[in-house]
């Protein structure tokens, strides 16, 4: 196993009516601003809930983060912030309004170009505005960690940073909450939650036994409730169950001594920037091709995910690899979730420019070895097709 520093400040608030604990969680005296996305928030009564437990504070809000929260929006945001002088904030939304929060309360504090906070990843923030969260849809873990994905729509750019400094210090989980959820959503919200397990574990055998199983037991349950989950929207255990392991999917502890990939992350994160298709719906695409081109570099956990995620003991070791590797693109499409790049009208000639902006932000050597080339990119994007 090797050598690592697990950090995580984030108070969890599980359960149904949780929502009513913000007050204790939340300074008296903050000048809070409510950070949220659409108007569904606002339908499900997520919102009313948030204002009466907020009742008598100072509060303004900033709506219209999009599913993928991009730096001239989030940018809007800081520009309030500054002039109302507020200094608490609170995302209520999924993964994009928290990462988009994530950057605003790195970005109030940054005296440069915002911009800067991407590009280096996050190595220039050395402030931020406290934070909390109501999560209303599983998927990203972005609830629990310290990482952000943001887009720059003029410039087709999708990029991430990481900083601990942007860790929530709340993160109130509400299964209720999503009940009222597009299936649509919540068929990408466990499709994400695989990938971001996937990243960590399915990389080479380093001895992190505690990892692995760990990892094995949150795959085996997102494939054993994914498809109920979405039969059975006003299940609580179903939903309880989803919520808590999206966020255990990348919290850092399943990572933590473990070797990690996040190349089918990159190249999913281009397709997103160039085509605006979901984010965990070019993961679904991205992630059975990359495990095909790079079988041989993850032929050991390729065997193990085989025989302890799928149950496969029977037949020679490259048959059990591509039958895993087969029933993890049919369990994507019983969610209806296309693994293919055809199913969205992107054909070769498409790869000519993935390529190019792979390249242009310094993705060329990815993956758990630093092996995945701009070569091996293209051959995973064509044998997406």
């Amino acid at each position: 196993m090797q050598n690592f520093e697990f950090y995580n400040p984030t108070r969890i608030l599980f359960g149904q009516g949780m929502v009513a604990k913000l007050a204790e969680q939340v300074p008296a005296d903050a000048r809070l601003l409510i950070l949220y996305g659409g108007s569904s928030a606002e339908r499900n009564g997520t919102l009313a809930e948030v204002r009466a437990a907020l009742d008598g504070r100072m509060v303004h809000e900033f709506g219209g983060i999009e599913a993928n929260p991009t730096y001239e929006t989030l940018m809007r945001a800081v520009e309030t912030i500054r002039r109302e002088k507020l200094d608490f904030l609170l995302a209520v939304g999924g993964g994009s309004v928290i990462d988009g929060t994530k950057f605003v309360a790195a970005a109030v504090a940054y005296e440069g170009d915002a911009w800067d906070i991407m590009t280096t990843r996050g190595a220039c923030v050395t402030a931020a505005l406290p934070y909390g969260t109501v999560l209303t849809l599983p998927a990203t873990g972005s609830e629990m960690n310290c990482g952000s994905v943001i887009t720059r729509r003029q410039t087709r750019e999708k990029l991430a940073f990481g900083n601990q400094l942007v860790f929530p210090r709340f993160s109130v989980l509400d299964p209720t909450k999503t009940y009222s959820l597009p299936l649509r959503q919540v068929a990408n919200g466990v499709v994400d939650a695989f990938v971001h397990i996937m990243e960590q574990y399915l990389t080479y055998p380093a001895g992190g036994m505690a990892q692995d199983r760990f990892a094995e037991s949150l795959l085996v349950s997102l494939i054993e409730i994914g498809p109920k989950v979405i039969a059975e929207p006003d299940n609580y255990d179903l939903r309880a169950n989803f919520m808590w392991i999206a966020t255990l999917a990348l919290n850092g502890l399943i990572g933590a001594g473990v070797p990690q990939d996040w190349a089918t992350h990159m190249i999913g994160h281009e397709l997103t920037a160039r085509y605006d298709i979901d984010h965990a719906r070019t993961l679904a695409v991205v992630l059975p091709s990359m495990l095909r081109i790079r079988k041989a570099a993850k032929r050991g956990k390729l065997l193990q995910y085989a025989q302890r995620v799928w149950n496969l003991h029977d037949g020679d070791e490259d048959t059990r690899i591509e039958t895993a590797i087969a029933k993890t693109e049919a369990f994507f499409e019983s969610l209806d979730i296309p693994t293919r790049l055809s199913a969205y009208t992107i054909g070769a000639d498409a790869i000519d420019g993935l390529i190019a902006q792979l390249d242009a932000h310094g993705m060329t050597a990815l993956g758990e070895r630093a092996e995945v080339s701009l070569d091996v990119s293209r051959r995973v994007l064509e044998g997406a097709l």
